[in-house]
């Protein structure tokens, strides 16, 4: 590369992003990384200066990942975001694309793909992989009649996952710092949309769809 780039990269872990930035060099001598380690300094960062790409979590302490996402989508449309993940295509894959993201990659499959998205992403293209591209497509056939919790919003579906993870209503309302009772509505609507009548039914669901993992 012969042009010097900023990247920005968002990540809670030290040894995740020095790793990152340990791969992209290679392939990117003159770019010069900015490291930030949640998603309020995220938007901070990212606020100062028109950064080449950001690559960020989705799961950071403090303000929630598809939140952050959009925020940064709204603030900052013309900066491209990477988000790199623990969690499978399955579970939040088309809902970051949707968010505005530029690409999706998991963590696992970043050492051999991260190189390759990021190259695609500064040349003006979105970058999926054929399973995410896959889902998209799925997505798109099916529109409204695919599986419940695909037609949950973000929020109904960060809920849906802790309930599931075993956490009680006021441990799911700080998590997401919203009102004990903000929470129990989100919960009612959940019952509601996926036509289910309990906690453990949701729970249920959760674990056999593979939405924890």
């Amino acid at each position: 590369m012969n042009q010097e780039r900023k990247f920005l990269i968002a990540d809670d872990h030290t040894v995740v992003r020095k790793g990152l930035i340990q791969i992209l060099m290679d392939q990117f001598p003159l770019v010069s990384f900015t490291e930030v380690n949640d998603g309020n300094e995220l938007l901070l960062e990212a606020r100062k200066g028109n950064w080449d790409i950001i690559i960020t979590d989705l799961s950071m302490p403090g303000r929630n990942g598809l939140d952050t996402l959009k925020q940064l989508h709204t603030e900052k449309p013309s900066i491209p975001v990477l988000v790199l993940s623990i969690h499978s295509e399955d579970q939040y894959a088309v809902r970051v694309l949707k968010a505005g993201a530029s690409g999706y990659l998991t963590k696992e499959s970043a050492p051999d793909e991260l190189v390759k998205a990021v190259l695609q992403i500064l040349n003006g293209h979105k970058y999926i992989n054929t399973s995410v591209a896959e889902k998209l497509l799925d997505s798109i056939e099916k529109g409204h009649s695919g599986m419940p919790h695909e037609q949950l919003s973000d929020r109904e579906f960060d809920v849906l996952r802790l309930i599931a993870s075993g956490k009680s209503v006021t441990e799911i309302a700080d998590n997401l710092s919203l009102s004990v009772n903000t929470i129990s509505t989100y919960r009612m609507r959940l019952l509601e949309k996926m036509r289910m009548k309990s906690s453990a039914e949701l729970t249920h669901y959760a674990i056999s769809n593979h939405l924890l993992e």
